[in-house]
């Protein structure tokens, strides 16, 4: 389960008085799931990227006609 409250704080701490090592370890793995799941959100949203590429590529040959 993602905890933005806990990357907030990560956060906020490193630009007050900065993060040990472990806890810059636990940063970096909260923002990779944070990532990972807008990535996840997004494609679920949008569909296959297979799908967008074939439409583009559709758009692009009705220009040059």
């Amino acid at each position: 389960m993602l905890n933005i409250k806990r990357i907030n704080e990560l956060y906020h701490k490193s630009k007050t008085e900065g993060l040990t090592d472990e806890e810059k370890q636990e940063q970096a793995i909260l923002r990779r799931e944070y990532i990972d799941s807008v990535k996840a959100s997004f494609t679920s949203q949008m569909g296959p990227k297979e799908e967008w590429i074939e439409l583009n590529r559709q758009q692009r040959e009705k220009k040059k006609k």
